[in-house]
Formats: C-alpha cells, sequence, structure tokens
C-alpha cells in the first residue's frame, strides 16, 4: 500500500506512454538532462507569471513544463543513460522549481492583497519541501520513502489546475458576479483551494512517510 492518489500499476502505464516522445525528443539531439534544465527554465517563468498575476499563463506552464520531469526520465530509461548525477539534477531542479513556483504565487498574492494566498502559499512550499526531503533521506538510509496522497505529480496537477482556474474566472467577472465564490479580485478562491489542498495533503503525506519509515526501521 502506498497510500497515494496515483497507484504504482498507474504510474508505470503513464511512464509506457510517456516513452515514445521521450524518444522523439532523444531523436532531436535532446539528453535527458537538457529535458531536466528545460522544464526547469519553463518552471522559473511560470514562476514569473505568476508573480506577475498572469494565473492562467502560469498554470498552463506548470502542467506542461511538469511533462519534462516525466520525459527526462523516460528517455535516460529508453537509452540507457541513466546516471547519478542525472537523477540528482533531476530532483534538484525539480524541487527549486517547485518552490520558485510558490514564491511567484506569494509574490502576485501579496501584490493583489490576497493575504490568504501569501500564507497558504507559504504552507504549501513548507509542507510540499518536507514531503521531498523525508522520501530523500528514507532512500539515504536505505529505505522506502516513497509512500503518501501528494508525490510530485499530485501537487503540480493540483497546483496547475487551480491556477487555471483562478485566471479564468478572472477573465470571466472582475468579481462583482459571484462575491461570495470569487471575492474581488476574481479567482482568488480557486487558487486559495488548491494551495489549501496541497498544504493539507503534504502535511499528510509527511506524516506517512515518518510512519512508513518508522515501521521499515522496526522490520530491521
Amino acid at each position: 500500500m502506498t497510500g497515494s492518489f496515483v497507484s504504482p500499476a498507474m504510474r508505470a502505464r503513464v511512464r509506457d506512454l510517456a516513452t515514445p516522445f521521450a524518444r522523439g525528443l532523444g531523436r532531436l539531439g535532446l539528453t535527458p538532462n537538457a529535458l531536466t534544465v528545460i522544464g526547469f527554465s519553463g518552471t522559473c517563468v511560470a514562476a514569473f507569471a505568476a508573480g506577475m498575476q498572469l494565473w492562467l499563463v502560469a498554470g498552463i506552464l506548470v502542467l506542461a513544463f511538469g511533462i519534462f520531469d516525466l520525459l527526462d526520465g523516460a528517455l535516460a530509461r529508453a537509452t540507457g543513460r541513466t546516471s547519478r548525477f542525472g537523477a540528482f539534477l533531476d530532483s534538484t531542479l525539480d524541487r527549486t522549481g517547485e518552490s520558485l513556483v510558490y514564491v511567484g504565487i506569494a509574490v502576485g498574492s501579496m501584490a493583489g492583497q490576497l493575504i490568504e494566498g501569501v500564507i497558504l502559499a507559504g504552507l504549501a512550499a513548507t509542507f510540499a519541501s518536507g514531503v521531498t526531503y523525508t522520501r530523500a533521506k528514507a532512500e539515504s538510509l536505505g529505505l522506502h520513502g516513497e509512500v503518501g496522497f501528494a508525490p510530485r505529480e499530485v501537487r503540480l496537477a493540483l497546483l496547475g489546475i487551480g491556477l487555471i482556474a483562478t485566471g479564468v474566472a478572472g477573465g470571466l467577472c472582475d468579481g462583482s458576479c459571484f462575491p461570495y465564490l470569487f471575492p474581488p479580485p476574481a479567482g482568488a478562491f480557486p487558487l486559495e483551494l488548491s494551495l489549501g489542498v496541497i498544504a493539507l495533503l503534504s502535511a499528510v503525506t509527511v506524516l506517512q512517510r515518518i510512519l512508513h519509515v518508522r515501521s521499515q526501521a522496526k522490520e530491521g
């Protein structure tokens, strides 16, 4: 039991689907590490867009370049070019990029006087970093740590959907048409909801991983 919304079987199927696309990028001369850097660069642009309150653009970029996190690994496995440095680079840039997006959201929320957005972005960033740290620490001790409700792909999906919904809501009305659902500036509610869910699920995931590692340590 992984205690996750994304089962190992589902992950395997998605990886199989991604392999042909990854091979195609490889034929263009791109390496796994190059895909990692491209994905990180796109995420940085998403963070900048969020800081400018371009929520729709930020959401699209988060989802689009989040796919590169899948493609770089698929290309490495398909071409036999896996390496310890590649795994290190992928992990480092993935975590840094995600954190930058939360910072961008906090900056954009502050500019829009969305205090709740600033607080929730901080909580989401804090607990998301805890999720990644617990897995990395467990693996450094020779233990399995990849369990829980909020792995990276779930967090990115929730974040991208929240940003896109925010941008769409903001484009449809100025906040006066549904004042209780979309308080001014319009779209604040979807973004804050996604951040709150990310923070909550990430906190639960940290606890799940602590208990999972604890059980393995007892067995040892």
